[in-house]
């Protein structure tokens, strides 16, 4: 574990895969078996670009265009910024930003029409066995319009993220839980997370949280990375930057 993330994760994207992914969402040229595979493949070489990164120091900040029309969102759609987060939901870092930052960010700036934010997701399954269901669960979830509270329970809970748990959860938001757990079981969105994960590897997430935040544009967002459970004053000294480039 790193101090401020939950595990680096590889950034290098197979050359196959890169030319698969051309469109992050909306490509039926990869199989959930294909993605699957990257992801095995990029797993076994996780500990030497892990070497690599320690012997090299601290990378400077990355830029990233995403595309994140369809995607789940709060805020107004108008407003300049956009904070785009890649979760974990069993991952200790994203709880701390969630329990201790994520609020008042909501307050200050999502609530108040300033930034929207979007999430996005980045299951390490091989360190955290219940984060892919959890992230398919919270677009079980979404199916029923109860994303995001869904989302917030998770967040909250690393550590109660197994099927019984979930449909508990689901229950208290008054969820078809019949239904929110055939959906999860089925694995109906696997493939839709798999995609969130490749999508993070192609622009240099590799830890978890990794937030991008920068400028709202008509697609997405074109913003720096910012890596970690960062402190709400560094999301506000970033913000503020944003503001003053205008």
């Amino acid at each position: 574990f790193a101090g401020f993330a939950a595990l680096p994760l590889v950034l290098l994207l197979p050359l196959g895969a890169q030319n698969a992914k051309k469109d992050s969402k909306k490509d039926a040229g990869i199989t959930s078996e294909q993605a699957q595979q990257i992801l095995d493949e990029l797993r076994q070489i996780r500990q030497l670009l892990q070497q690599q990164a320690e012997k090299n120091g601290p990378p400077a900040p990355s830029r990233a265009k995403l595309d994140l029309q369809g995607f789940q969102m709060l805020g107004s759609k108008d407003a300049p910024l956009t904070l785009v987060e890649f979760t974990d939901y069993q991952c200790p870092y994203c709880q701390r930003f969630h329990t201790t930052v994520y609020g008042e960010l909501k307050r200050n700036y999502i609530d108040t029409g300033k930034v929207r934010f979007y999430s996005r997701d980045l299951p390490l399954d091989s360190l955290h066995p219940n984060a892919m269901r959890a992230a398919q669960a919270a677009r079980c979830a979404a199916d029923q319009g109860q994303y995001w509270k869904l989302r917030d329970i998770m967040g909250a809970n690393p550590g109660k993220l197994d099927m019984e748990n979930l449909v508990s959860a689901a229950g208290s938001l008054k969820m078809d839980t019949t239904a929110f757990r055939g959906c999860v079981e089925s694995q109906k969105y696997k493939e839709a997370v798999q995609t969130d994960v490749l999508e993070a590897m192609k622009i240099g997430a590799e830890a978890t949280p990794t937030f991008v935040l920068g400028k709202s544009t008509p697609q997405g967002v074109d913003g720096e990375l910012i890596v970690g459970a960062q402190p709400y004053s560094e999301f506000v000294k970033s913000i503020s930057k944003l503001d003053a480039a205008k």
